[in-house]
């Protein structure tokens, strides 16, 4: 995992479509990679790793048989509701659970339960392909 340190203010990078993935403007990308120093995190199974939202970063492609999963986190004041329905979900109250729901929780396999997780099924996934850009007419 590498880290363009103190990119995140830049502000926040614009995300275009690059095939299927969703990636940071490559001119932005390039600006930043010369004016700021790039950091290699060296992580572990099981590490975890937290960061500003618009902090640059990448990683290289995984090689290895095992599967590396990334939960990305945004939170949004609910007087920040969106007015129409989009990519983005509507306010929703968060319900507090007990502490010991985390370990209880955490080792379930998305595998095993594929409820609610739309975003596994490429078909059903739209949240790189809203940046899709439709030909201008």
């Amino acid at each position: 995992m590498g880290l363009a340190s103190g990119s995140h203010k830049m502000g926040r990078v614009d995300h275009i479509l690059s095939g299927d993935q969703a990636g940071a403007d490559p001119e932005r990308v390039e600006m930043a990679k010369q004016r700021f120093e790039l950091v290699h995190c060296v992580m572990n199974p099981g590490d975890a790793l937290f960061f500003h939202p618009n902090l640059l970063h990448a990683s290289a492609r995984n090689d290895s048989d095992n599967p590396r999963w990334s939960m990305i986190c945004c939170y949004n004041g609910k007087s920040n509701d969106p007015y129409k329905e989009s990519h983005h979900p509507r306010y929703t109250p968060l319900k507090k659970v007990p502490d010991d729901m985390i370990k209880k929780v955490g080792i379930k396999r998305f595998e095993d339960d594929t409820a609610n997780v739309a975003w596994l099924e490429n078909n059903k996934d739209l949240s790189a392909r809203s940046l899709k850009q439709e030909p201008a007419k």
